[in-house]
C-alpha cells in the first residue's frame, strides 16, 4: 500500500511538472521539472517512505522498462543503420558527462559532509 502511495506521488508531481511546463512554455519536457520538484518534496518525511517504497517496487522491475525501447529499437532499424555512428557518439558523450556531474556533484556533497563534522 506503501508503494502505491509514493507511485500516486510521483505521478502527480509529473502531472504537476508537466502542467508547468506547459503553461510556462518550458523549453524542457515535464517529468524533468516533476523531478527538480521531486528533490524538495523529499525533504518531507510523510512523502520520504512511500516514495521510498515506489522506488524500490520500480528497480525490482526495471528490466521489464527496457522492452519497449528493444521493440523500439527492433522497428526502427533503418533509422539506427543511417544514423547509428551519430546515436553512440551522442549516447557515449552524455553519458560521460552525466557520470562527471555525478562524479562532481558527490565530490562536493562528501566534503560539505565532512566540513560539517
Amino acid at each position: 500500500m506503501n508503494a502505491l502511495r509514493g507511485l500516486a506521488v510521483l505521478l502527480v508531481l509529473q502531472a504537476i511538472g508537466e502542467a508547468l511546463a506547459h503553461a510556462l512554455a518550458l523549453p524542457f519536457p515535464g517529468p524533468v521539472v516533476g523531478m527538480i520538484l521531486l528533490i524538495p518534496a523529499l525533504t518531507l518525511a510523510p512523502l520520504r517512505e512511500p516514495v521510498q517504497a515506489a522506488a524500490e517496487v520500480l528497480l525490482g522491475h526495471l528490466s521489464l522498462l527496457f522492452i519497449p525501447v528493444g521493440v523500439g529499437v527492433i522497428t526502427h532499424l533503418d533509422m539506427i543503420s543511417r544514423y547509428g555512428v551519430r546515436l553512440l557518439v551522442v549516447i557515449v558523450v552524455s553519458t560521460w558527462i552525466g557520470m562527471a556531474v555525478t562524479a562532481l556533484l558527490l565530490n562536493v556533497l562528501l566534503r560539505r559532509e565532512q566540513a560539517g563534522e
